[in-house]
C-alpha cells in the first residue's frame, strides 16, 4: 500500500471509510435486488417453488466461486478483480432488466453470486489487513451495521420506484458504477495478496473449524429469520402485518448493535462475547415462545436480531486476528461459502421441521443450531495467530 511519510494516518482512514461506503452502497444494490426479481416473476405468474429455485442460484454461484477467488486474486491482483465484478454486476443487472424471462435469469443469477462472491471476499479481506488488533472489532461492527443499513434501504428503495420499467433497475446499475468509481479512488492504497501463495478452501478450514460453523449457523439463523419467521407467526394466529412488521424489527437489531457487540470484543475476549451472544440468542428464542401473542414480542425480537447477528461480527474480527495475507483470503472465501451453503440448507431444512412438528418447528430448529455453536465454542481452544 503506498502513502507519502507524515500521511499514512489520514490514507489509511479515508480508504477504511471508502471500503465501508463501498460496502453499504453495494449492499443497497442487493436488498434492492432480490425483491425487485420476485415481485416481477410473482407479477409473471411464475410458481412460488420456481421463484425459490431461482433465488437460490445466487447463493450457488458464491459457492462454486468461492474456492477460485484466492487463486483469480493472486493471478489479477485483487483490486482488478473487484473492479472487473463491480462492473460485470452493472451488466448483469442490464441484462436482467432487459430479459424478463424467468428461464433467462437462471444463468444471470448465477453469475450474480460469482461477482457479488468476489466483492464481498475482497472488500473483507482488505478491512480486516488494514485494521488494527486493538480496534478490529469496532471497525468490524462499523461494517457490519453499514452492510445492515445497506440491505435495510434497498427494499425502501423500490417501494419509491416501483418495480415497473427501469427506475429500480436503474439505480441498481447507478449504485454499482458509484462502487467501481470508488474502488478508483483507492487504487493503489490497498493491501495485495502475496504473490506465490495459494491457499486452498479446505487447508484454512482444518486451521478454522469453528469459525466456519459458526458463519453457517448464522447463514441459517440469517434465511431462515427472513423466510421462516412470518410463517411462524402468521400459524400463531400474527396477522400479515404484524407478522412482516416483526421482521423489520428483527433487522433493526441487526442495523443497531454491530458496533457496540464489536466494540465490546475489542474490551474482552471474543470468545466470551460469542458465547455472551449464544446465550442471548437461546434465552431469546425460549421467550419467543411465550410472548408471541404479547407486546414483548418485540424487544425479544430486537434482542434475538442484534444477537443473532452479532455472532457474525465477532467471528469476522477473530478471522483478522488469527490469519494474514493469503491464509486471511482464503478464509474470507471460505467464509462466503459457508454463508452461501447456510442459505440454502437452512430454510429447507427448517420447512421440513416445521412440517412434522408445526410453526413450533421454526424456533427449536433454531435454538438446537445456536445450541450445537454455543458447545462447540465453550470447547474449543483458543488458537494462536497464523
Amino acid at each position: 500500500m503506498t502513502t507519502t511519510p507524515g500521511s499514512a494516518v489520514p490514507s489509511r482512514r479515508l480508504v477504511l471509510a471508502a471500503l465501508i461506503a463501498i460496502a453499504a452502497v453495494f449492499a443497497m444494490s442487493l436488498g434492492l435486488t432480490y425483491p425487485l426479481l420476485a415481485i416481477i416473476l410473482e407479477g409473471q405468474g411464475v410458481s412460488s417453488t420456481l421463484i425459490g429455485m431461482n433465488t437460490a442460484m445466487t447463493p450457488l454461484g458464491i459457492i462454486v466461486m468461492a474456492p477460485f477467488i484466492p487463486r483469480i486474486t493472486r493471478r489479477f491482483g485483487a483490486w482488478r478483480v473487484a473492479v472487473a465484478c463491480a462492473l460485470a454486476t452493472a451488466l448483469l443487472l442490464l441484462a436482467i432488466g432487459a430479459y424478463r424471462n424467468v428461464w433467462f435469469w437462471f444463468p444471470l443469477r448465477f453469475l450474480l453470486g460469482v461477482t457479488i462472491d468476489s466483492l464481498f471476499v475482497i472488500s473483507e479481506t482488505w478491512l480486516l489487513q488494514m485494521a488494527g488488533a486493538q480496534h478490529r472489532g469496532k471497525l468490524v461492527g462499523v461494517y457490519g451495521t453499514s452492510l445492515a443499513s445497506g440491505f435495510t434501504i434497498g427494499p425502501f428503495v423500490l417501494s419509491v420506484t416501483g418495480s415497473e420499467g427501469w427506475s429500480a433497475f436503474g439505480v441498481g446499475l447507478a449504485v454499482m458504477l458509484l462502487t467501481a468509481a470508488g474502488l478508483l479512488l483507492i487504487r493503489g492504497r490497498v493491501p495485495e495478496q502475496a504473490s506465490g501463495e495459494n491457499i486452498s478452501l479446505l487447508q484454512f478450514s482444518r486451521l478454522a473449524p469453528m469459525l466456519l460453523l459458526a458463519v453457517g449457523v448464522v447463514a441459517c439463523f440469517d434465511q431462515v429469520a427472513l423466510s421462516m419467521l412470518p410463517v411462524y407467526l402468521l400459524d400463531a394466529g400474527m396477522t400479515e402485518a404484524r407478522a412482516a412488521f416483526a421482521v423489520g424489527v428483527l433487522v433493526v437489531g441487526n442495523v443497531l448493535f454491530q458496533y457496540p457487540i464489536g466494540w465490546l470484543s475489542d474490551k474482552v475476549p471474543r470468545r466470551r462475547v460469542m458465547a455472551g451472544c449464544l446465550v442471548l440468542v437461546l434465552a431469546s428464542i425460549a421467550a419467543l415462545l411465550a410472548a408471541v401473542a404479547t407486546a414483548y414480542l418485540w424487544p425479544v425480537l430486537f434482542v434475538l436480531g442484534s444477537s443473532g447477528f452479532g455472532i457474525y461480527t465477532v467471528v469476522l474480527a477473530e478471522l483478522g486476528d488469527r490469519f494474514e495475507g493469503a491464509m486471511l483470503l482464503a478464509g474470507n472465501a471460505a467464509f462466503a461459502m459457508m454463508w452461501g451453503v447456510g442459505g440454502i440448507v437452512g430454510p429447507p431444512l427448517t420447512g421440513t421441521v416445521m412440517d412434522a412438528l408445526g410453526g413450533i418447528g421454526m424456533p427449536l430448529s433454531l435454538a438446537a443450531m445456536f445450541a450445537l455453536l454455543l458447545v462447540v465454542i465453550v470447547a474449543a481452544p483458543n488458537r494462536p495467530r497464523s
